[in-house]
């Protein structure tokens, strides 16, 4: 659908156009990510004004039209949504920016579990997210082939596309999927193991091809190239936790994830290197399970359980 040039919707920001429609909705308000979004840019509030003022002009014109009140204020206020958009206004708009760019226009929303909780996510382009505890990844309904994991471990059972390749982005490191099952833990050090297919590690630099059995950990800016057992990428979801030489401060980082209160290592044995395998419902039950399977003291503390040399 082409747009006139001359129309007062040409041009239209379509990112704060959405930010309008989702604050003046009380169930789509995101206060924190709103404010956020203002915040990261000193031309956002300028945008969003705006985005709002076009939003008012539609609807009173839709209102002028067909002779009926609208209840909306009369003029935006910044950094303060408008109190209602009615469907018609969002037809119109529609209409009038072409249907293509309204459905292509950014959607984004987050997912957070809580310590102890996960989560899978069915996307729609057919892939599938699984998120760990204690995690959060950033996804956009507009672009169901792109993620962002911003803290914690995520599984992604991924639908292969090769003209349409599904992009990760984790923290500073970029993925991109070959046709795979992978897994990204992102804490104190960014891992990615994968279990079917294969993941390019950073395509834009180093471009690291990472083919099953594979995993790699980033360390600054070296990558380090590592093996593991295909079948326990992601064993997370089924109660286990494999280890081949992981520090005890990473072990206990992951091992909170699965946990209602998380376990800390005293910093004298944070670094000594653990191998074994990790039964999260025995751990739930009782985390002094840990100790001899660490050769470690677990004290109980306010906060959860620390982990100590022995005496």
């Amino acid at each position: 659908m082409s747009q006139d040039r001359n129309s007062p919707m040409h041009g239209v920001d379509t990112v704060a156009i959405d930010w309008a429609l989702r604050m003046a909705d009380p169930a789509r308000a995101d206060w924190d990510a709103f404010t956020d979004w203002l915040e990261a840019d000193p031309g956002h509030a300028e945008r969003y004004d705006r985005a709002a003022m076009t939003l008012l002009d539609a609807e009173q014109a839709l209102a002028a039209h067909l002779d009926v009140p609208v209840p909306i204020e009369p003029e935006p206020v910044r950094r303060r949504p408008l109190r209602w958009i009615g469907g018609a206004v969002a037809a119109a708009l529609v209409g009038a920016i072409g249907v293509t760019a309204w459905q292509e226009r950014p959607q984004p929303y987050a997912i957070e579990t809580a310590a102890g909780q996960t989560r899978r996510i069915p996307l729609s382009d057919g892939s599938v997210v699984t998120l760990a505890g204690l995690s959060r990844i950033e996804l956009d309904r507009a672009e169901p082939r792109r993620a962002m994991l911003s803290r914690g471990e995520a599984l992604f059972q991924v639908r292969h596309d090769a003209r349409h390749p599904f992009a990760v982005q984790a923290g500073a490191v970029a993925l991109v999927d070959l046709g795979t099952v992978f897994d990204v833990r992102l804490g104190q050090q960014t891992r990615v193991a994968v279990a079917e297919g294969a993941v390019m590690v950073d395509p834009k630099g180093a471009a690291l091809r990472l083919d099953a059995g594979q995993a790699v950990t980033v360390e600054g800016d070296r990558l380090i190239r590592s093996t593991v057992q295909p079948d326990e990428v992601g064993g997370w979801r089924e109660g286990r936790l494999a280890f081949d030489g992981a520090p005890l401060g990473i072990v206990a980082e992951d091992v909170s994830r699965f946990l209602a209160q998380p376990v800390t290592v005293a910093a004298t044995i944070a670094t000594r290197p653990f191998r074994g395998t990790i039964d999260l419902e025995a751990v739930r039950r009782d985390p002094a399970v840990l100790g001899p399977l660490m050769d470690v003291k677990v004290r109980r503390v306010a906060s959860g359980w620390t982990l100590e040399p022995r005496e």
